[in-house]
């Protein structure tokens, strides 16, 4: 029985190791973003964005609704650290 433990606890160790190496695929924190955008109710500053995004910089995230707007998914009403952003439609983002 004790054999067996240990031949568990080290394959169990050794899987740790390696789901600690595996890194998100490509595309992975926009889809973030994009999901985070679509589930605010309303108007939403990109600080907001930010805590929703844990692990996302400030600039990817104003990339992205840069593009959106481009697109006329998102509109901004305001400048700086005071605008706030609305997301126009709730039928999903075709990013």
């Amino acid at each position: 029985m004790n054999f067996f433990l240990a031949i568990a606890r080290r394959g169990y160790v050794e899987f740790e190791q390696r789901a600690g190496q595996v890194k998100a695929p490509r595309g992975a924190k926009a889809e973030l973003v994009l999901a985070a955008i679509r589930l605010e109710p309303g108007e939403f500053r990109i600080g907001d964005i930010e805590r929703a995004c844990p692990g996302v910089g400030r600039e990817w995230i104003r990339s992205i609704l840069s593009d959106l707007k481009a697109d006329g998914k998102v509109a901004c009403q305001g400048k700086g650290p005071g605008a706030r952003w609305r997301y126009l439609g709730n039928k999903g983002i075709d990013s």
